[in-house]
């Protein structure tokens, strides 16, 4: 069978692979460095999306190749549960230093961001001896049982996938451009927040509240950064109930927004934080990590798993932290972060289709509405702009609950001249939707 054709092997994937499990794009890769991604057919494409935020260090960066390869040839796995291994230790003390906050951490390794979702929920019950967890309108946690329950969309991530896990609950996000409140920032005086303490009356006691999960940024949800002194507020209403904090920097963590963790740009620590995606630079591992107590209070074996921590993703992701340290990485996201804000800036005087613009750093998004009075979402125009974007080039996701939000996630080591490339492409893009 020859499958060196994207068509050919979209006909045998369309034989094989379920077909719930959807992709984006219809090129299949044969090989990605840096920014740039060949598929089979030797087509390039400038990447935009980053595998969704996971590429933030580029792919296949030759320290990320090196360690892995170095590890493969020692040993691929013995399970950190039955013989330790020096990687994993070193990567939880890199970890433990990085994640915001003075107080003493520790860590736990696990796969995938949705399974760092699960365990600390897990961790933060165990530790208060509380049940409810609240979390956010149009928040984003993953797809397993507790990860959907604690997702907000429904379509396409919970249709049909019911019931869910009980004792979750849901409050609006501080979403500065739709306000749930009909407020505007800053003489809101940040009702969204305060909203909580209405909340624990009508809806759940904070007696019976373990805690609260919330993304610094909402991903999926849109890209939505609240204002710095939200997130003050809402830790200070935590603490003074007794409820953890975890902060889910699965998307906005490893320097997506200029910052180690976007936590820090917030100025608040969190009890839990989970991390994945570009932890490891594309290899699946993720981990919780948190203040100590909190973290030690659960029983030997009562969390961890038989691939948490695997070695050659923790080399790997080892090989990022150095990336980081050794070619100032953090410096290069904030300069993107600031190109792409003044760049998309602009636009926005340009074109009425953007209607705001947002993000830290460089994890920077164009919402498109088809009225800024109304602010009625753009959806199919920004379903037509990807796929402009993606039949010149440039592979570009959307986001939000109405598809009509350009969510840009490139690696942090994209060339000017990429970079440029492709912001020619989505500019002429925007000049053809004629608005």
């Amino acid at each position: 069978m020859n499958l060196t054709t994207n068509a050919a092997l979209h006909d045998l994937r369309s034989q094989v692979i379920a077909k719930g499990n959807a992709s984006a794009t219809s090129n299949y890769i044969a090989h990605a460095r840096g920014a740039m991604l060949v598929d089979v057919e030797g087509r390039e494409f400038i990447d935009f999306a980053g595998g969704i935020a996971v590429m933030n260090v580029g792919h296949s960066h030759p320290k990320v190749v090196e360690a892995i390869k170095k590890q493969a040839e020692r040993f691929t796995h013995t399970c950190f549960m039955v013989s330790p291994y020096d990687s994993a230790v070193r990567l939880a003390a890199k970890l433990c230093k990085a994640v915001p906050g003075d107080s003493p951490k520790a860590a736990m390794f696990a796969n995938s961001g949705a399974e760092a979702v699960e365990n600390a929920v897990k961790i933060a019950r165990y530790y208060t001896g509380k049940t409810a967890i609240i979390a956010f309108e149009s928040g984003f946690h993953g797809r397993t049982l507790m990860g959907m329950s604690l997702t907000s969309k429904v379509k396409p991530y919970k249709f049909g996938m019911g019931p869910f896990a009980p004792e979750v609950y849901r409050i609006p996000f501080a979403n500065c451009y739709r306000c749930p409140f009909g407020t505007e920032y800053p003489s809101c005086d940040l009702k969204c927040a305060d909203y909580l303490n209405d909340f624990f009356v009508n809806n759940v006691a904070p007696e019976q509240t373990a805690a609260i999960i919330v993304e610094p940024i909402q991903g999926e949800g849109g890209f939505i950064a609240p204002p710095k002194e939200y997130f003050r507020r809402l830790h200070e209403i935590c603490k003074q109930n007794n409820i953890l904090l975890i902060a889910d920097e699965i998307q906005t963590g490893m320097g997506r927004t200029g910052h180690m963790f976007a936590m820090e740009y917030y100025g608040i620590e969190a009890d839990i934080t989970t991390v994945a995606k570009s932890l490891a630079a594309g290899m699946p591992l993720s981990a919780v990590v948190g203040k100590k107590e909190i973290m030690d209070s659960v029983h030997p074996s009562g969390i961890g798993g038989t691939y948490g921590g695997n070695p050659l993703a923790c080399e790997a992701a080892l090989a990022v932290f150095e990336i980081f340290e050794q070619e100032n990485l953090l410096d290069q996201a904030q300069q993107l972060g600031e190109s792409l804000r003044q760049t998309f800036l602009g636009w926005r005087e340009k074109f009425d289709i953007i209607g705001d613009v947002r993000g830290i750093g460089p994890m920077i998004a164009m919402e498109l509405v088809m009225d800024r009075n109304t602010k009625e979402p753009a959806s199919e125009e920004t379903r037509a702009l990807v796929k402009y974007c993606f039949d010149r080039g440039v592979i570009m996701l959307a986001c939000g609950s109405h598809g009509n939000i350009l969510r840009f996630l490139m690696p942090l080591v994209i060339t000017e001249e990429q970079l440029n490339q492709g912001l020619a492409i989505l500019h002429d893009g925007l000049t053809t939707l004629g608005r």
